[in-house]
């Protein structure tokens, strides 16, 4: 077993081999602080033939009993991963995907399992330094190591890997991956932050990530690594000089058409014909063909923009797709908007709900609800084609979540805005940005419905096109640039500053000055969009008609009980009363919803009736609900009562209580005492003018003289 150690941000960083799942071709536990994660890495021997992708798997899972928990449900097992085990899987695999040699096809998995947690030291930046180094001292080619860390900001300083408690007080939340020259890829969100400030993060982020990279690398040496010899095929140099003879100058052409379908169409076109064409010739090649195309038409796009600046659909570098934005676009919904970029299009429509309807989170280390959330859609019809449908893809998840990370900067506090939000975009078209398209959508949908944000919010995805010479940025990127192209960076932000960025490259890394560009460049078009939706929906319109109406207030939490009432008795008798939603928080918090706001505030008017003060000389109208010989209670409030007393009945004298009322009738009463165990003697005739001439009526004959009216106390023989 080799173990090494580092201090990180003050705290112990261990990585060891050679104990734990030895059978792997890779294997490293990480731990750091009392969090521990397991990942074992392992490739097929052989590559699978016929495809022209890198089959990775990447699976990120954590176990409750790391967290000292047991799984809710039936089952009482780990079922299929929740969304934030899928987010942490997609934030390893994006920066290690780009470091694998070309041509290597052997399936390949790296599995990470999170065995223990503190539930301070988040595990998802460990599985990114765990899985570069499996793979490091692996027999697998891999051109690592690289490094995963997350970068929070307290006040104006930087704080490297914060615990989940400081990160509560944190207006940045940044997770980066870089290897020793750049960074590789980036996640996070922050709170209206300018660039400048991003810019500061990535390099603090870097300076961390290097000094991982020789902690791994002492690691690496300390292991008998041997790497597996690649053999790639050779190429067909006769295959690829007939393909460029049947071909031509036509695909310079193709890269020229701006529609999407006919640019698609041309292509096929020309692969079809130039297979007819050497089908005697290169008999069973087709794949090699489309191949050869392929590159050559990735050639000539990238060729055209970095020698002309022009690009495929015919906009300079800087130029933002027309745009259009409709709000309201939906009659009967809380709010909607049909936001459209070119050729992409997202229908994104908000629902507001109550309390009810927040989203229940069971996780490893905590138990929460979310009172806003957002869900993506990419059905397959948004590029014309037929797919599988009934389940939600990582890229679903990954979209949404950024789009979720995008808007909430910008939204308003619980207690001003009691309502559980929840946006669905719809992918209607797509030809690029559809997530940030969904970040537009759902900035002017929320604001249809009436919700108050504080500005708008819109998104831009920047390219890049680079032959290690020149370079381009592109804004507004078209699915076909950021296929082709060497980065995909999405910015989004309100005017006041960023609030998400996710950068995600092709290359092996990237330099502070071109990102310092790009973010540059990618402000630009974000301020245009912002100016276009300013246009259609300047501001949070009246709250819809159909959202229901949500009132709260705050009570006594000693009063949690009597509001509750035996077995539910009073809250569910409000409920009953006014067909309204009534729902009681730990801290005393009161949230009523209905569609009749008037039966929202008859609702809120029984709750503090139930649970304020009283206080002597107040009035009520209330209810006699029982009969005594020395009196009537009555209920003032739903579950609440007091007596009101034979002599205060009227002022003539009562002899019997069943003479003045009887249960089930209106009574209007004064308090007149509290005595000190709490219970509360009202008055009727307080209420009634006094006869003229009135005097008090004698005192009562005792029922008993020998005990002043008391009766005497009778032994029982048992």
């Amino acid at each position: 077993m080799i173990r090494k150690e580092m201090t990180l941000a003050g705290r112990t960083l261990a990585i060891e081999t050679g104990e734990v799942a030895r059978q792997s071709d890779g294997s490293v536990m990480v731990y750091y602080g009392d969090t521990t994660v397991l990942v074992a890495v392992n490739a097929a021997k052989t590559p699978r033939e016929d495809i022209d992708f890198f089959p990775l798997q990447v699976e990120y899972r954590e176990k409750h009993y790391a967290g000292g928990k047991i799984p809710g449900g039936f089952f009482k097992r780990e079922a299929r991963p929740s969304e934030h085990e899928v987010l942490t899987s997609r934030l390893t695999d994006r920066p290690i995907r780009p470091l694998f040699p070309k041509g290597f096809k052997n399936e390949t998995q790296v599995i990470i399992t999170v065995l223990s947690s503190d539930g301070e030291n988040l595990p998802d930046v460990l599985a990114g330094v765990g899985a570069s180094a499996a793979l490091s001292i692996s027999s697998i080619p891999f051109n690592g190591p690289i490094a995963t860390v997350r970068v929070g900001r307290d006040g104006d300083e930087f704080i490297l890997n914060p615990t989940r408690s400081q990160m509560l007080d944190s207006d940045l939340e940044l997770i980066v991956s870089g290897n020793s020259e750049a960074v590789v890829m980036v996640e996070g969100e922050a709170d209206e932050l300018p660039e400048n400030i991003i810019l500061d993060a990535l390099n603090f982020a870097h300076t961390h990530i290097k000094s991982l990279i020789d902690f791994q690398n002492e690691l690496v040496a300390a292991c008998d690594v041997t790497k597996r010899e690649l053999n790639l095929p050779e190429e067909n140099t006769e295959l690829k000089t007939a393909v460029l003879d049947v071909v031509g100058e036509q695909i310079s052409q193709i890269v020229k058409i701006e529609d999407k379908h006919e640019r698609n169409d041309a292509k096929s076109a020309l692969e079809a014909d130039t297979k007819e064409s050497l089908a005697e010739s290169f008999p069973e090649m087709e794949k090699d063909i489309s191949s050869i195309i392929g590159d050559e038409f990735k050639a000539g796009f990238r060729e055209r923009i970095l020698a002309e600046g022009v690009r495929s659909d015919g906009r300079s570098t800087t130029d933002i797709r027309p745009i259009t934005a409709k709000p309201k676009f939906l009659p009967r919904n809380h709010g909607s908007a049909l936001f459209t970029r070119g050729e992409t299009q997202a229908l994104v429509v908000t629902t507001l709900g109550s309390k009810r309807d927040e989203m229940i989170v069971d996780s490893m280390d905590e138990d929460y609800k979310k009172n806003y959330y957002l869900h993506y859609n990419f059905p397959p019809y948004c590029v014309g084609e037929t797919g599988r449908i009934g389940f939600t893809s990582r890229r679903e998840i990954g979209h949404g979540n950024l789009a979720q990370r995008a808007l909430k900067p910008v939204m308003p506090d619980y207690d001003d805005f009691p309502y559980t939000i929840r946006i669905v975009s719809e992918i209607m078209e797509s030809n690029g940005s559809s997530s940030m398209a969904s970040v537009c959508g759902g900035s002017l949908s929320m604001m249809s419905a009436g919700v108050p944000l504080r500005e708008h919010v819109s998104g831009i995805a920047m390219g890049l096109i680079t032959d290690g010479k020149r370079h381009a940025i592109l804004s507004d990127i078209l699915g076909m640039e950021d296929h082709l192209g060497d980065m995909d960076f999405k910015v989004t932000g309100s005017s006041q500053g960023i609030t998400a960025i996710q950068l995600d490259l092709k290359i092996e890394g990237i330099s502070f000055e071109l990102l310092t560009e790009a973010l540059d460049q990618a402000k630009e078009g974000r301020m245009h969009i912002i100016g276009i939706m300013d246009e259609a929906q300047p501001e949070a319109s009246e709250l819809s008609e159909f959202a229901p109406r949500i009132l709260s207030l705050q009570i006594n939490p000693e009063k949690i009980g009597a509001l509750i009432g035996p077995g539910g008795k009073n809250i569910k008798k409000i409920i009953e009363d006014t067909e309204c939603e009534v729902n009681v928080d730990d801290d005393g918090t009161v949230t009523v919803a209905g569609v009749d706001a008037a039966k929202c505030n008859d609702a809120i008017e029984l709750v503090r009736a139930i649970t304020f003060e009283p206080e002597v000389g107040m009035e009520f109208d209330g209810t006699v609900t029982r009969l005594m010989t020395f009196g009537a209670f009555v209920e003032f409030a739903p579950g609440r009562e007091g007596l009101v007393h034979i002599s205060e009945m009227d002022w003539k004298r009562t002899e019997n209580v069943e003479d003045v009322c009887k249960p089930g009738d209106p009574m209007r009463i004064k308090l007149m005492k509290i005595d000190d165990q709490g219970r509360l003697d009202f008055s009727r005739k307080a209420l009634m003018e006094k006869p003229e001439g009135w005097t008090p009526p004698p005192p009562r004959k005792p029922r008993d003289k020998r005990d002043g009216g008391r009766k005497p106390f009778k032994k029982r023989r048992f």
